[in-house]
């Protein structure tokens, strides 16, 4: 990500004559879509809210207020006048792709959350930082710092392109520095234009200085945003247009092999392939995935994504806007819960997806995909070589929450070693450009907060994700984030109680939008209700398959009574295949009843 360094304070004036964006299937409009239409590029009524003296935006700003990287939160255990009146807080996401937190980025970030947050800074599944508590009042303040620290909060959230996905090793070899940038130039390919323009005028009072600003190959692939059919016929929002997408969208890049960033959840998924000399040759695509759902509707569920093709790299750019095109023209703008791409894909099938793309907007062969090596969930923990100098060490951060003596002596380390950070899919975090004279040094510091034996990670732990549930999140039914330890500790017992040497891989969310990727894990537990859970099961240790619902109410309590004989039946009958093999390789009926009985 660049910025220029020089810049107008003006915004560009914005085109008012053009007309909306067609939509090609000529389908029936949600009103939603006609505010974002008339937000003046995702501006009003959030700027004239801005400055009012009331602690809460109304929800019309809300709307508009997600494109920015927020949401707003109420404190459900923290409710005014006795429980009646709402506590009102902001969520703040950043966009940093691949994960790249550089250090003097970092120290913002710290300084912002212990000054005018929670004092926590959590790391999410799409490897960026999210700050809690901020008050409506501080929200500017705490955007226009981040912006003058080089940081964005713009396309975090909202309907749009959102943080896009890279490995998260600093390794210095060919591929994996591709991809990092590979991650870089998508997200600055797929940045508003427009919309940038207005988040410069709400946050950093116009300050174009602050403008993303592509490097010169994603400049000219920009311009093919103006072609015929790929171009949405506002010439200030050319990709986008003025109702944006009908969803949310999101990227991921990696290498051959490296599955750490979930890459068949995506909407778009991109395989890197190099050459000897180190060069981009070009791209696998996968399309169409997504994990959002919603309980008792059969319209709505996971979906992981299909393999579109190959392309060589210069037509990697078009192909993704293409991609993006597509979406906006045919997804469903009238029913939310029916608008991510993956339920077109479902509907349409890849074929068609393929021979409108090919017809219509990117109008090049795309060829069948390469062989790839088998994928593996890498998550880079612990100390591994980053260059000939430099070391970085890999830290697992249970749920991704940063608190309290750890934070603190995470930003000690970055001072005074000016080291930067990564964040990982799994909400774990990387420690940077450590020099071989600092090692130890770094060693003994983080021994202090138990990072001592970094060899000896607890095997359940390593892989488990949560999602943050209450009492912030407005859509959990119950706690995710914190009971994850307890109910590690509970499997974790139970394994042992069976004598099985082997570990599974353990993810839960508060709700079905299924945040933490529950629906791609061997075991997962998704809130249903008060401490009820459904129970999903059978996805796989490197993520390349979605789980089945068996429970649809599990009580938390029953967890053991509950799972004790589906692991002792794995145990007997399976010596050496993994938890979610061994499920599905038996009917669904066969478990079913081993967890009922």
């Amino acid at each position: 990500m660049n910025f220029e360094e020089n810049g107008s304070s003006k915004v560009e004036e914005i085109d008012k004559t053009v007309p909306s964006p067609c939509i090609a299937n000529n389908s029936p409009r949600a009103k939603f879509e006609q505010f974002k239409a008339d937000s003046n590029y995702l501006n009003e009524p959030l700027q004239g809210e801005l400055t009012n003296e009331i602690d809460h935006f109304t929800n019309d700003a809300v709307q508009l207020l997600k494109f920015h990287g927020s949401y707003q939160q109420d404190d459900r255990e923290h409710r005014k006048k006795g429980g009646t009146g709402k506590d009102w807080q902001m969520m703040l996401r950043l966009r940093s792709p691949g994960g790249e937190i550089p250090g003097k980025l970092y120290l913002c970030l710290d300084d912002l959350s212990n000054n005018l947050g929670n004092g926590t800074l959590r790391i999410t599944t799409r490897q960026a930082f999210q700050m809690h508590g901020i008050r409506k009042d501080n929200l500017k303040t705490v955007i226009k710092t981040i912006v003058n620290s080089m940081g964005s909060t713009l396309a975090a959230c909202g309907d749009i392109n959102r943080n896009v996905m890279a490995p998260a090793a600093p390794f210095e070899t060919s591929e994996y520095k591709i991809a990092r940038d590979l991650a870089i130039k998508v997200a600055d390919l797929l940045t508003p234009v427009a919309a940038q323009g207005t988040f410069l005028e709400l946050w950093a009072d116009g300050d174009l200085a602050y403008r993303i600003k592509p490097d010169k190959e994603i400049e000219a692939n920009r311009k093919l945003q103006f072609n015929k059919n790929v171009y949405s016929g506002i010439k200030n929002e050319p990709l986008y247009g003025s109702t944006y997408l009908p969803r949310k969208f999101k990227c991921a890049v990696t290498v051959p092999g490296d599955n750490s960033v979930d890459l068949l959840t995506n909407d778009i998924g991109l395989v890197a392939f190099t050459n000897n000399d180190g060069l981009l040759e070009g791209c696998n695509f996968y399309i169409g995935g997504g994990m959002g759902r919603t309980h008792n509707n059969e319209e709505t569920f996971a979906r992981i994504a299909d393999p579109l093709g190959y392309v060589e790299e210069k037509d990697i750019f078009e192909l993704v806007q293409s991609i993006v095109a597509v979406q906006r023209d045919y997804g469903d703008r009238k029913s939310r819960k029916n608008a991510r791409m993956k339920y077109l894909l479902h509907e349409k099938g890849i074929s068609w997806f393929k021979e409108i793309l090919t017809e219509k907007y990117f109008k090049k062969e795309i060829k069948p995909v390469r062989e790839e090596p088998e994928n593996k969930l890498i998550d880079y923990l612990g100390w591994q070589k980053q260059n000939e100098d430099h070391w970085f060490v890999g830290l697992p951060l249970l749920s991704g929450r940063l608190a309290g003596e750890k934070k603190s002596f995470i930003r000690k380390l970055v001072e005074e070693f000016d080291l930067d950070l990564r964040l990982t899919p799994n909400q774990d975090f990387l420690l940077c450009n450590i020099h071989n004279k600092h090692k130890n040094k770094v060693k003994d510091i983080l021994k202090k907060i138990g990072y001592g034996n970094l060899k000896d990670i607890n095997d359940i732990q390593r892989h488990a994700l949560a999602c943050p549930a209450l009492p912030l999140c407005g859509l959990a039914m119950t706690e995710a984030e914190r009971i994850l330890p307890d109910i590690l500790q509970r499997i974790d017992d139970l394994l042992k109680e069976c004598k099985i040497d082997k570990t599974l891989l353990f993810r839960i969310t508060g709700c079905p939008n299924g945040c933490s990727r529950p629906y791609m894990a061997e075991l997962a537990l998704v809130g249903s209700g008060l401490n009820k859970y459904q129970v999903w099961l059978g996805g796989s240790k490197n993520l390349q398959r979605l789980a089945k619902p068996y429970l649809q109410r599990m009580a938390l309590d029953d967890l053991e009574k509950t799972l004790k004989p589906l692991l002792l039946e794995w145990k007997k009958t399976s010596s050496v295949e993994d938890f979610g093999d061994f499920i599905n390789k038996n009917d669904d009926s066969f478990i079913l009843d081993l967890l009922t009985n």
